[in-house]
């Protein structure tokens, strides 16, 4: 992310110098999104750091949702940009100014180059990681912008309408729009502790059913503290003539072999705890 910080600032400076010698309202989109970019990327370096930290206090499970909070603010940041990006383009449409197309060009083809690098260097790192992910999909959504500037500016350049410019830069906030998609409804599952996606908690109740000594499974929570950090925990009424530690031992191998999911909380108990009452002598017979 360091590395694609440092391009990122090269492009937006280009980006900005593009807008104001060239008065081309996609480079001024374009710019927008990189600088949202420099942002992410900066918020997603502090939300690793911060994540981490270790464990202390009263955060048992460390900060490790920094990462998340940092996703969901990036998916926030993308759509206020796309609105943005709206707004200038359709006023452009109906008032375009002159155009300087290969200015334009030039500058997209600029932009176009460093977010590929951008966006080649972030996709080594780990793709289960929300908030790497976020990143690059501002990279990715950037280097589709780049190309939208550069075409408007090779349309123009040949000669083609200046609104070619707008049309670009409303393209490109449609693209924006879709990129925040998944950065913002993966990170709200994650903190309205829904169940990780592709994991059915119906299914996982029957798996846990099945294993030999298990009576019933109640309590079933299946959620996700971050990115890839699925928990469960569950209440399991145990044949009381059954070992309940192997029971659990045997429970817990079926919920990480098939679901992925090592980190458990299991509550056993026997099918039936028998009170003193019932225990007393006599106590079952009719009164």
């Amino acid at each position: 992310m360091a590395v694609a910080l440092a391009i990122n600032l090269a492009m937006f400076a280009a980006a900005v110098a593009g807008w104001l010698l060239f008065d081309s309202v996609a480079l001024l989109a374009d710019a927008g999104h990189v600088l949202s970019d420099i942002g992410a990327i900066v918020l997603g370096i502090a939300a690793a750091w911060i994540a981490s930290r270790p464990v202390r206090g009263r955060h048992t499970f460390g900060l490790r949702r920094a990462e998340i909070i940092a996703a969901f603010a990036n998916g926030i940041g993308l759509i206020a940009v796309a609105v943005w990006v709206f707004v200038e383009a359709i006023g452009r449409l109906s008032d375009a100014p002159d155009v300087n197309g290969a200015g334009v060009a030039v500058v997209g083809a600029f932009g176009l180059a460093g977010n590929l690098a951008a966006t080649w260097v972030l996709a080594r790192g780990e793709r289960g990681d929300v908030n790497l992910e976020g990143v690059l999909r501002h990279s990715a959504a950037d280097a589709l912008g780049s190309l939208g500037a550069l075409v408007a500016g090779l349309v123009v350049l040949a000669g083609g309408p200046d609104e070619a410019d707008a049309v670009a830069a409303l393209m490109i906030g449609c693209l924006i729009l879709l990129g925040s998609w998944r950065l913002v409804s993966e990170p709200l599952d994650v903190l309205l502790e829904a169940a990780p996606r592709g994991i059915d908690p119906s299914e996982v109740g029957d798996a846990m059913c099945r294993v030999p000594g298990v009576r019933e499974v109640h309590d079933l929570h299946v959620w996700t503290v971050t990115s890839g950090f699925p928990a469960l925990a569950a209440h399991l009424r145990v044949d009381p003539h059954a070992d309940m530690e192997h029971v659990r031992t045997e429970v817990e191998a079926v919920v990480r072999e098939r679901f992925g999911i090592s980190h458990t909380t299991l509550q056993t108990m026997p099918e039936r705890l028998l009170s003193i009452e019932d225990q007393r002598p006599g106590a079952d017979e009719p009164g």
